[in-house]
């Protein structure tokens, strides 16, 4: 399973480190993890989205705490200002000068809570720092410390006192993972887990699983990860028929295809092989897109999930043999 000259091993090693430590605290959900785990690995955002009360911020948490690196959070509300998040100029009294005072954005994880809970403008200050890891502010250029990821929240956009995110916004995530309510079972354990602990869950004994010098010499390894030339056209066919489905009035951008590429070689790295296969991004395709796709208004009044759409066209596609 290890036998290429990449060493998928320690990849393999880290990933069942990070279920163990996510498991102390998060019943379930297994698929979830194996997504965050390609995120991280193919350095993009992650947008958690589930009714309140399914632990999309404590995830997130747990995730974050696996990472030894630095940590912010950002609660999202409706008064919430673009300064508030990549910060703002502050006059020094000892210079006569104004200098530029870092906001919670400059961090390596930041978990950005409810994030359909601010205005468009709040929203848009995040545009350049998810795309270009960077903030432009009064002339200068700030780089962001490498890794640098966003982890988002947020409950359904039909719910009131939210504000849908827009599409470049959402163009901008690697994934959106749609966390549903617990099985019967897992319920049942999250019960146990939890009868004699009222008070909120201690995450001090989690243990740092990744430096970032080891998320380095994982992209260097899923980099060299091979992909052959009719898995590309593969790729490039599920995008181009999002583009020309009659029930979708917005198709998927380049981004989607290069998204769909990168959390492809980073699944077949987590599942062992220095080789990517129609399933990776099978496996991968639906969580790429759902949030890239509009559908019409008509498919909508026919009660039509994003998802079928997503399942009809990656069917429709021939696979590569």
């Amino acid at each position: 399973m290890f036998g290429s000259g990449l060493n998928l091993g320690f990849i393999n090693e880290k990933v069942v480190k990070t279920r163990e430590e996510i498991g102390k605290y998060v019943i379930g959900q297994k698929d979830m993890v194996d997504l965050l785990m390609i995120a991280i690995f193919a350095n993009g955002h992650v947008l958690l989205e589930g009714v309140p009360g399914v632990a999309k911020t404590l995830t997130a948490k747990v995730l974050a705490k696996t990472l030894d690196v630095d940590f912010a959070r950002i609660q999202f509300t409706p008064d919430l200002m673009p300064s508030d998040v990549i910060g703002t100029s502050v006059y020094n009294l000892q210079n006569s000068e104004f200098s530029f005072k870092k906001g919670p954005v400059f961090s390596n994880i930041v978990l950005i809570d409810e994030i359909n809970r601010a205005p468009a403008k709040t929203q848009a200050a995040l545009f350049e720092v998810m795309e270009e890891r960077q903030i432009s502010y009064d002339g200068e250029l700030y780089k962001m410390d490498f890794p640098f990821l966003v982890l988002a929240t947020q409950n359904p956009v039909e719910q009131e006192g939210t504000y849908n995110l827009p599409e470049a916004q959402l163009d901008r995530f690697l994934f959106k993972i749609k966390i549903d309510y617990p099985s019967l079972m897992e319920e049942e354990a999250i019960l146990h887990r939890y009868k004699s602990n009222i008070k909120s869950p201690e995450l001090d004994d989690i243990k740092a699983v990744f430096t970032p010098k080891d998320l380095n010499e994982i992209q260097s390894i899923l980099e060299k990860v091979r992909v052959e030339n009719q898995l590309l056209r593969y790729i490039a066919e599920i995008t181009d028929k999002t583009r020309n489905h009659a029930k979708l009035y917005l198709g998927g951008s380049p981004r989607a295809s290069l998204s769909m590429l990168k959390s492809a070689k980073a699944f077949a790295a987590i599942r062992g092989r220095d080789f990517v296969i129609p399933d990776d991004v099978q496996f991968v395709a639906n969580h790429v897109l759902n949030h890239r796709l509009i559908m019409t208004p008509e498919a909508e009044m026919e009660g039509i999930t994003i998802e079928e759409i997503i399942q009809e066209i990656v069917a429709e596609v021939e696979v590569p043999r």
